[in-house]
């Protein structure tokens, strides 16, 4: 099977973010693999050793990726392609999905996975998107992936329940929490991920230009959530502390 993970850097989420002049400061942060990412870099290794084939691990970003390219080479993945994509000044979800979607154009692949969502920004557009400019079927939030021949089940999280869908490969699938447990990179991994090809394309590879990805989407304001402040006890009879409660959510916190 032809198998590929399509992966994206994203801020450690016990990282402190700081946001200075309407920009976040990443000056130190560390980075890792986006955590939905794993569990799809994980189904991707496991799928392979149970069906043979091999798995690839996509990017889109700039050259500091690469860590996280080696990281999932460690893991077990066998190949990792770096789409260089510095010379663009803005990127949102419709930049990234184009550039894959062309990437992919001349490539044979069985099964897609990625993460249901990233960290950072939450949409959980990329999957989909990606999967319409294929033209191939996807399901998001799996919990379960069984393939036999080309006949593939999945079973994914609605909200707390389950979902069984039947489809056939090619197919794209974005991994929920729960699906599996990605593994730690041991020490031999990483040495042999010092060897396993990893492979730098720039948009200009793709023949893509750069007017044809630019951003859809803007970005007005970022701002931290105000510091938590202490609670207030409220004493005395009940029907007091009503009153006062509600006095309180009208005159401080003017939500009613």
């Amino acid at each position: 099977m032809n198998i590929y993970v399509i992966m994206k850097r994203t801020f450690d989420t016990e990282e402190k973010i700081d946001i200075q002049n309407g920009a976040v400061v990443d000056d130190g942060a560390e980075f890792i693999i986006n955590p939905y990412d794993e569990y799809a870099i994980e189904e991707a290794i496991q799928k392979r050793d149970d069906l043979g084939g091999e798995v690839t691990v996509v990017t889109v970003g700039d050259e500091d990726a690469e860590k996280e390219l080696r990281t999932a080479l460690a893991m077990g993945a066998d190949k990792a392609v770096l789409i260089n994509s510095e010379d663009l000044d803005e990127t949102d979800q419709f930049t990234t999905s184009v550039i894959l979607a062309k990437y992919f154009e001349d490539k044979e692949y069985d099964l897609i996975l990625g993460g249901n969502v990233s960290v950072d920004k939450s949409t959980g557009q990329v999957g989909p998107r990606l999967a319409e400019l294929l033209d191939i079927p996807c399901v998001t939030t799996i919990t379960k992936l069984d393939i036999d021949g080309e006949n593939v089940t999945i079973e994914r999280d609605v909200e707390g329940d389950q979902e069984i869908i039947e489809t056939k490969l090619p197919v794209l699938v974005t991994a929920q929490q729960g699906l599996n447990e990605p593994r730690y990179p041991s020490l031999p991994g990483i040495m042999k991920a010092k060897k396993k090809p990893l492979e730098e394309i720039d948009l200009d590879d793709l023949d893509i230009d750069e007017d044809d990805v630019e951003a859809k989407t803007e970005t007005v304001e970022r701002y931290l959530p105000p510091e938590k402040q202490a609670g207030k006890v409220l004493e005395g009879e009940i029907a007091d502390q009503v009153k006062e409660l509600v006095e309180l959510l009208r005159s401080e916190a003017k939500v009613i």
